[in-house]
């Protein structure tokens, strides 16, 4: 059944909305101060777009391009509450504000499954839309992220991060394939330090990848990783 063209809300008008930016910019704000990556609105868009970028590629309908680029750019608002459960409590949050805004709720129930299964620690992708999700999420990692500003004071994760010269997803839908390439200053971090930060998050990839009939691919400094 076709939507109806007042029922539809846009990628844009979420975009544009100042709640969601609020929650998202204050979320940022709390991660900052406990030494997280960079989780603002330009986080949220670069996974928006990547997400129905996916999608597209795959062939996949304007309604669920759409749901996955919303859900893509809300699914980090728990944040602004508290790391802790932030996907729940996200999913939550995303709720009432779709809802208020007039969403269908078949889509708002579509949009906040895939906001609360994105994070790797109690989540998993369970159909198109939080695969899409997961995907775009979880392979957004690059040396911008980083907001310690000294080296001297990186962990682990500010290591891997800042040491991501370059990265992209690439599909390749005549072979069913998602690709993570990655391009890695090996002086900053080799491939099993990647690998001993971002293991859960790559299975999970692989598991996204599946529910959209496709194989996950790592490719590291030119090596297929898996």
């Amino acid at each position: 059944m076709a939507e109806k063209k007042q029922d539809i809300i846009t990628y844009r008008k979420v975009k544009e909305n100042e709640e969601i930016n609020l929650l998202i910019e204050k979320g940022n704000e709390v991660l900052d101060v406990l030494g997280f990556t960079e989780h603002s609105r330009k986080h949220a868009a670069k996974v928006a777009e990547t997400a129905g970028k996916i999608l597209k590629d795959l062939g996949y309908g304007a309604k669920e391009i759409r749901l996955s680029k919303i859900a893509g750019y809300m699914h980090d608002i728990g944040n602004s509450i508290n790391r802790h459960d932030h996907a729940h409590t996200g999913a939550l949050l995303a709720y009432g504000i779709l809802k208020e805004m007039g969403m269908p709720l078949r889509d708002v129930m579509t949009v906040t499954t895939a906001i609360g299964n994105h994070d790797e620690s109690t989540g998993t992708a369970v159909d198109i839309v939080s695969a899409a999700l997961i995907l775009a999420d979880k392979t957004d990692v690059r040396r911008n992220r980083v907001q310690n500003p000294t080296i001297a004071n990186f962990d682990i994760h500010d290591r891997v991060n800042y040491a991501v010269l370059a990265s992209s997803l690439e599909v390749k839908k005549e072979k069913r394939v998602i690709q993570m390439n990655l391009e890695l200053d090996d002086e900053m971090c080799t491939v099993m330090d990647y690998f001993e930060i971002f293991l859960e998050r790559m299975i999970m990839c692989r598991r996204a990848a599946e529910v959209l009939g496709c194989k996950f691919k790592l490719v590291a400094n030119g090596n297929k990783i898996c």
